[in-house]
This record gives structure tokens, C-alpha cells and sequence, in this order.
């Protein structure tokens, strides 16, 4: 739909915002907001009053708060940013800003709440609409503007205090602000909820993926596909003797893992040996395990480091999974080697003996991922662990090795038309999202005059 544009403009003498209707006005936010008030209004409230608390992962990205928090006032303490229905809230640290966390702030218990330190707060007044203030925070130039303000060490970079004081308002008439932001609030309506639908057929996807895996290592081929490959389609099943996993194909076996795989650890080279790091060898480390194959990591090691400690060089075709981290409390890294790599001591490898495709394994260890994961224990130091007795333990169904690869050729190919296909929808969602965006950066500087839109949604009742 083309969006109609002002009848004037003038040269906002501001070198990104460029022309502005004739009639809009140009001041900065420190005239017409307060930024980063004090939070007196708790001073007068007595001690037991319950207000919301909300830490930094309660801020929703481009909107929304996660409320569910509340707290007595005598149990907040001190350090905290406090704010209030009506106000803007604007995430100032990295990642956070970038992501687009903000808010436009209201349903608070008793009107206020306190939060993280990593927020700033802006306060509408005078002739300011509190909505459109919020749009004006979410907007493409206030947070490339204000990314490029960031100032810190050691990754932990903050917008600063004046880059949100200082920030130019391109404001039209209260009334006409109260009509972009009506506008806006209905428009990204409906853009949020086409993105929740395409978000939620992800997810059916993803539940498809991990049945479709799930059933084919622990019960064979689908009858089409077992055809296709010259196998029986209805193969009689047995009991395999493990409660979780029920019946299988009277032809396979169920072996522990231990009797399949050799096992093999990782360590961690000297840190403070500055021979030991940044060499040619991957060394990889649970950060490293978001990719079903893996050639490389972030961190590389020396052949003097290999030489020096414990860690040893796993070859092409071996299975890394993780056996300590928090990550293990909901999901189970696998990943294939396609080159040789060292590992830290939060790793596996297992290399797999001749009964076994190392491919069948992978499809295996995913597809087996839940009770794999209700083996993991909580450590000493409070993460998760997946003990090594308890890993060569676990029972895998084993068919015979053509058998293994034809489910191998099945779930690949099946498995990348599924991946394809929400590769597809989540591109869908990030060109909703950049539309979402610039639709709300024409509209808060003018570029876009959306009055006619909001008197005929009016008007239509």
C-alpha cells in the first residue's frame, strides 16, 4: 500500500532526520522529557507496599514487559532505576540496546515499579504523547544513532545519559502525535500477529523434526521409505527392555554406548602460556557446539599446546557432544567432525567402532535427546553434568550397517526439506520485522502522513 506523504517540507537542519513537514518541530528530548527522574513518588508509600520488579530479561524486544515480578518496597533496596506507568523505558547496555529492548510502561503494581540499572527512563510532558515517544526509541535512527554513542571496555558498552538528552525530537502537534501513534499501535498489531503465526509454525516444524527423528532411530524407516530402500515395511516389533523406549524392530539390537563408541576428553592448555594459544588447531568448547558439523571454532590452540597437556587431536568422523554446562538442563549438543579439532574438558568425543556410522550416531544421540538430557545431574558448582559411566551406559537401538544408512539418507534428506522450509518462514519473519521497523521510522519522522489512514479506521468503526 503507498502511504501518502505532507503537502510542505522543510530542511530539518539535522543531517539524518532530512526534511520534516513544514508544521513539525524540531527541540531536543531533555525540553519535553524527563530523562532518568529521580523515582520519588516511593517516598510517600508505606514500606509494605508492592510495586513490580523488573530485571533486565522482564524488558520485551521493540515492546512489552514481563510483570510478573513484585516485591515490597522494604525489600527492594537501594540501586535500582525506578519508573512508572506512563513512562519509556529504553534498555542502554550492549547487547541489550541493539536488540531493541524498551518499553512503553504501564499496568505496574500501584502505578511503580524498580529494575535493573541498565535501563534509561524517559518521562513524557508538556506536549509529548507518551506513545510517541516510545516509537521515536524504537526507531531506526535512535538506535543506530545511539549504538554508535556507546562507550565502555570489555564488551559491557552503555549509551550514554546525553546521547538520550541531547537526542533530536521531530515533533508534530499533540494531537497529530496521539494520531501516528494510534496508527502504529495498529499496524505493528498486525504485523506482530502475522509473526506470531509464522513464529508458531516454526515450532510445529521443529516438534515434526524431532517426531520424525525420534521414530525412525528407534523404530526403522517409515513403510514408504523402507520399500524404497528394499526393507521390510512393517517390521515385527519387540520389547527392548528399556521402559523409555518401549518396543523396536525384532531384527536390531539395543547395545550400550560404551560398547560402540571409544570415549575420548579434552583439556585446557596453560592459559597464561601465550605459545599455547592462537595457533592453527580448533579447540572446541560448548560455545562452539551450534552447528551439526564442525571444521573450526573460536579458539585455536599450537602444536606446543598439544604436546604440553592433556588434550589430544580427535579425528575426521567423531562425535563431540557436550558433558558439562548449564545448556544440558534443556538440550544435548551434537555435532560431526569434519576436520581434525582438540577440545576443552567439557567435551566428549566418541569415536565409533565398525558396527557403527558415526552419521547413524549423530541422528541417534539428537533424535534420543530428552532422555539423554533427563540423565544429567547438577554438579558441585551448581551446572549440569552428564557423567561418563552414565553416558556409556545409555542404550542405543542398532540396526545393520545398511540399514543404519539408509535412516541416514531418510533424515537428511527429510530433515533439510524441513529445515528449508523454516529457513523460508524465518526470512518471512525478519522482512515483517525490517517493514515493521521502517514503517515506524517514516510515520515518527514524517516522511509518511498516516492522519487520513487513522480518521478512516475511525471512521469504519
Amino acid at each position: 500500500m503507498t502511504r501518502l506523504r505532507y503537502e510542505a517540507y522543510r530542511d530539518s537542519e539535522v543531517e539524518w532526520l532530512g526534511e520534516v513537514p513544514t508544521h513539525w518541530v524540531i527541540t531536543r528530548a531533555r525540553f519535553h522529557a524527563g530523562i532518568n527522574p529521580s523515582g520519588s513518588e516511593a517516598r510517600n508509600l508505606p514500606p509494605d507496599t508492592e510495586v513490580s520488579f523488573v530485571p533486565m530479561k522482564a524488558v520485551g524486544e521493540w515492546g512489552g514487559l514481563d510483570l510478573s515480578q513484585k516485591k515490597p518496597l522494604d525489600d527492594v533496596g537501594s540501586g535500582y532505576t525506578a519508573f512508572r506507568d506512563g513512562d519509556v523505558v529504553v534498555a542502554k547496555i550492549t547487547p541489550c540496546f541493539e536488540n531493541g529492548k524498551g518499553a512503553l510502561v504501564c499496568s505496574l503494581a500501584n502505578g511503580l515499579a524498580f529494575g535493573t540499572t541498565e535501563l534509561h527512563v524517559l518521562r513524557a510532558r508538556d506536549s509529548v504523547d507518551a506513545r510517541f515517544l516510545f516509537y521515536l526509541t524504537v526507531s531506526d535512527p535512535f538506535r543506530a544513532l545511539g549504538e554508535a554513542e556507546m562507550y565502555g571496555a570489555g564488551g559491557q558498552k552503555r549509551v550514554p545519559t546525553e546521547f538520550v538528552q541531547d537526542f533530536p525530537l521531530p515533533l508534530p502537534p499533540p494531537e497529530e502525535q496521539r494520531a501516528i501513534a494510534a496508527f502504529l499501535d495498529r499496524e505493528t498489531a498486525r504485523i506482530d500477529a502475522l509473526v506470531e503465526k509464522k513464529r508458531l509454525l516454526i515450532e510445529r516444524l521443529e516438534e515434526q523434526r524431532t517426531a520424525l527423528i525420534s521414530r525412525t532411530v528407534t523404530r526403522g524407516l517409515p513403510p514408504e521409505a523402507a520399500r524404497a530402500a528394499g526393507l521390510d515395511p512393517s517390521p515385527r516389533l519387540v520389547p527392548s527392555g528399556v521402559e523409555w523406549l518401549g518396543d523396536v524392530p525384532a531384527h536390531w539390537e539395543v547395545k550400550p554406548l560404551g560398547r560402540l563408541v571409544v570415549l575420548r576428553g579434552g583439556a585446557t592448555p596453560d592459559k597464561s602460556n601465550p605459545d599455547f594459544w592462537d595457533g592453527d588447531i580448533p579447540w572446541v568448547s560448548p560455545k562452539d557446539m551450534k552447528r551439526p558439523r564442525i571444521s573450526d571454532s573460536e579458539d585455536h590452540i599450537t602444536p606446543a599446546a598439544l604436546r604440553a597437556s592433556p588434550a589430544s587431536l580427535i579425528p575426521i568422523a567423531s562425535l563431540l557432544v557436550v558433558v558439562r554446562g548449564m545448556i544440558l538442563a534443556h538440550s544435548f549438543p551434537v555435532a560431526l567432525t569434519e576436520a581434525p579439532v582438540t577440545l576443552n574438558q567439557d567435551m566428549k568425543a566418541l569415536l565409533t567402532l565398525p558396527a557403527l556410522s558415526p552419521n547413524f550416531l549423530f541422528w541417534s544421540l539428537v533424535g534420543l535427546r530428552d532422555p539423554i538430557v533427563a540423565l544429567a545431574d547438577e554438579s558441585a558448582h551448581g551446572t549440569r553434568k552428564l557423567e561418563t559411566q552414565v553416558l556409556t551406559r545409555f542404550p542405543i537401538p542398532l540396526p545393520a550397517l545398511a540399514e543404519q544408512k539408509a535412516i541416514v539418507g531418510f533424515l537428511d534428506e527429510s530433515t533439510a526439506a524441513l529445515d528449508r522450509l523454516a529457513q523460508s518462514i524465518q526470512r518471512a519473519i525478519e522482512r515483517l520485522n525490517e517493514y515493521r521497523t521502517a514503517l515506524i521510522t517514516a510515520a515518527v519522522t514524517g516522511k509518511i502522513d498516516v492522519r487520513e489512514s487513522v480518521s478512516e479506521e475511525i471512521a469504519a468503526g
